[in-house]
């Protein structure tokens, strides 16, 4: 394990971080506000001297390994959820600490669930910050990071496979920088596209902005307390549009754009993921049909439908309409949407829909053998033949999501926490959703839970986010054997 080489690519992380604290400082200036200003510099500082006291001595040489990679994606994310909750304790917008850590969590994982009881009486610059946290967040702070920088040669790979969630993350070209390039600056078209998009349809650059922010990394972090319900229709059917497009695999857009491949319409788990949120919308439309208020017409109907699911199955988590109040059939067909999330290499959470076809196909063949048991049976999803170690990798997180799920809801539920709160608490912070269904209900928010209901559920935000095997890891004494 080469710790002095992990420490400094982690101190360059730091750097990132710092420099990534001062850019809502702009914001601070028009009109002044001294108490944000004076966070966003402490975090900023704090940051920079950790990572001089990281990169402090000789940096190391030598090539990454598997176990570096783990230390490198775990301590990067552990890094920034806690350097980032700085600005909202030095600046007073969050004066709790585990708030402040729940509010960053949420944030750099893009989960979007908050502690905020009124989001309108927050400063400009701390909701900058916060949608910001989430697209840092979004397409994956490692990514980012190796799309900038050069000095992690040839480790670089291990860690955009680590970091990249899905078992079909393709490497899209030989040298990996040039992967994560492409990433990144897809990433940020997409990004720029809806902010330029809902400008022209009447949004503030503010606003426009950080909703681009946290709708393409999938966050769903608002500026408004009514979330996206402050908006007009044009705004909430291209905010629609982008949070399905952000829930597709990255590598599909670059196949499509750069290489002109047509074959990406073909993708099974494109196909899949379109018949899902087809077949939602059609049965909860169908469902609220009789149930809608007499003056809400069929086209808000459907988009309030449209928005919702797009939402929870990308696990964006913003709201038009409170789906807490809809009808049983609807609500837990919008659970259910937790457990599946989006596609494999999208800033989406969840235990992805690939995940979802093979595990589905590998109990189909377990079905067969059972009355033919000396067949050959294959795994196929689409015509591709699933390798057995993938369909191992794919069964073991699939138990490891409902266990830590059975989990989250027992911890939770001690108190005065009912069950329907607490197991959609729990499927929402581990999927990285946001809301869920009776106290934590889209309307609600997640301040009133206990200090260690809140630490609870940073676990679950943390294990979504990075899968499992990765924090799994360090609990392995052999993990840390030379």
């Amino acid at each position: 394990m080469n710790v002095r080489r992990v420490l400094s690519i982690l101190g360059l992380v730091l750097y990132v971080l710092a420099a990534a604290q001062l850019v809502p400082l702009l914001l601070c200036l028009s009109p002044f506000d001294g108490r944000a200003a004076l966070g966003f510099l402490a975090g900023s500082g704090i940051s920079a001297a950790l990572a001089l006291a990281f990169r402090r001595g000789e940096a190391g040489s030598g090539e990454l390994y598997r176990r570096d990679g783990v230390l490198i994606v775990v301590g990067t994310w552990l890094l920034a959820s806690l350097v980032g909750a700085i600005p909202y304790l030095a600046s007073g917008a969050i004066p709790a600490p585990v708030d402040a850590l729940f509010e960053s969590v949420s944030g750099f994982t893009t989960t979007g669930a908050s502690i905020l009881r009124d989001i309108e009486a927050v400063s400009r610059p701390i909701l900058f910050w916060r949608g910001f946290t989430q697209w840092l967040g979004g397409v994956g702070l490692v990514v980012i990071f190796v799309a900038l920088l050069s000095e992690l040669g040839p480790g670089a790979r291990m860690l955009i496979q680590l970091e990249v969630p899905g078992p079909k993350a393709e490497i899209l070209h030989a040298r990996v920088q040039q992967t994560a390039s492409a990433l990144f600056r897809i990433y940020l078209a997409l990004t720029l596209a809806q902010t330029v998009l809902m400008i022209a349809l009447g949004a503030s650059p503010f606003d426009a902005i950080v909703h681009a922010f946290t709708t393409v990394s999938t966050g769903g972090f608002s500026t408004y307390n009514a979330s996206m319900g402050h908006f007009d229709w044009p705004l909430q059917l291209v905010t629609t549009l982008f949070m399905l497009a952000a829930g597709l695999n990255f590598s599909l857009y670059y196949l499509l754009l750069r290489r002109r491949d047509l074959r990406v319409f073909r993708d099974v788990e494109l196909r899949g993921y379109a018949a899902i949120v087809a077949i939602t919308v059609f049965v909860v439309t169908l469902d609220l049909a009789t149930y809608a208020e007499p003056e809400q017409g069929p086209f808000r109907l459907f988009l309030d439908v449209a928005f919702s699911v797009a939402s929870v199955i990308t696990t964006t988590g913003f709201m038009t309409a409170d789906f807490d109040r809809w009808p049983e059939l609807s609500r837990w067909l919008l659970v259910a949407l937790m457990f599946v999330g989006g596609c494999a290499g999208s800033t989406a959470g969840g235990p992805k829909v690939i995940r979802i076809l093979v595990g589905w196909a590998a109990v189909i063949r377990e079905v067969r053998l059972t009355f033919s048991p000396n067949s050959v049976v294959a795994v196929l999803v689409g015509r591709k033949s699933v390798p057995e170690e993938s369909i191992r990798a794919v069964m073991a997180l699939i138990f490891l999501w409902v266990a830590a799920w059975i989990a989250g809801t027992a911890l939770l539920a001690f108190g005065d926490v009912d069950l329907l709160t607490a197991s959609t608490a729990a499927i929402s912070t581990l999927s990285n959703v946001g809301p869920g269904l009776g106290g934590v209900g889209p309307t609600a928010n997640y301040a009133w839970f206990s200090d260690g209901q809140k630490v609870a559920m940073v676990l679950l935000m943390w294990l979504g986010r990075l899968e499992f095997f990765a924090i799994l890891a360090l609990a392995d004494r052999r993990f840390w054997r030379r």
